[in-house]
């Protein structure tokens, strides 16, 4: 059985016991197309936008509830202009790619949170979606070949830009003022967490390795006791999906909102 899986303290247990063939890597995110176009993994970590346009697009996957990866988007999105939130409209920001979870939780926020009309904002991106079927927006543009976010960024070719780490900042400022504290506002307010990467199997997976496949996960996560942040199970996750669905369902991504168990069917 292929396996795609980055490497996370959660799962470092699993892959050095699964009997699994993974593909050597250590960050999973540049190889998911290979998961979603190709269909090259039977089980692979996926973040759960790409995973919720599969979905939509028919591909033959399914969730395991298994959180790998996760994180509040609120420092990452950054400008050299000391901007805020509703001053992004009118102006060019960047982004790796519109569909990418990151940039797709900001915009959720910008627009939820802070009132930002998203349509009015010219996003720049500088790759083609994971799913080759979602088509960008018309106020999505693709940078020249061989730009790159930072640089043009603080050449002020952009005015803002989402970032895929987070930026020691100096001469890059947060657009959402105190982010840390905004994110623990924005987890009271939600009561959930922003789902990053989850994990997914092929429709031919059977039931039988699929829970193979998850209770060697849950072994795993208790080996590397980080509970709270990878939280597993379909209730201990239903909030933080619910939230992440409404989130790409308000900006036209999906064509409806998915109940939680169809994710996993």
């Amino acid at each position: 059985m292929k396996a795609l899986l980055g490497d996370h303290p959660v799962t470092r247990h699993f892959k050095e016991t699964a009997p699994l063939d993974f593909a050597d890597v250590k960050v999973a995110h540049p190889h998911f197309k290979r998961v979603v176009r190709d269909l090259e993994f039977d089980f692979a970590e996926l973040a759960i936008v790409t995973f919720l346009l599969a979905k939509a697009h028919g591909k033959p996957l399914r969730l395991l509830p298994a959180v790998v990866m996760t994180r509040f988007q609120h420092p990452f999105l950054v400008s050299t202009k000391n901007l805020r939130p509703k001053d992004l409209e009118g102006k060019r920001v960047g982004q790796r790619s519109y569909s990418v979870t990151t940039a797709t939780w900001m915009r959720g926020m910008l627009e939820q949170d802070y009132g930002v009309n998203l349509d009015r904002i010219n996003w720049v991106t500088f790759e083609e979606p994971h799913v080759a079927e979602f088509v960008d927006p018309p106020n999505v543009v693709r940078a020249s070949e061989g730009k790159d976010v930072t640089q043009m960024l603080l050449a002020g070719e952009l005015d803002a830009a989402i970032l895929g780490e987070r930026p020691t900042y100096g001469t890059l400022q947060p657009v959402i003022p105190d982010p840390d504290a905004a994110a623990e506002t924005w987890r009271r307010k939600y009561g959930a967490i922003q789902i990053n990467h989850m994990v997914a199997v092929k429709n031919t997976v059977s039931r039988h390795q699929a829970r193979e496949i998850y209770d060697r996960l849950v072994e795993s996560r208790r080996v590397a006791g980080s509970p709270e942040t990878h939280p597993f199970g379909i209730e201990e996750n239903r909030r933080n999906l619910e939230v992440a669905i409404d989130c790409v369902y308000r900006q036209k991504m999906i064509p409806r909102r998915y109940a939680v168990e169809e994710l996993f069917e």
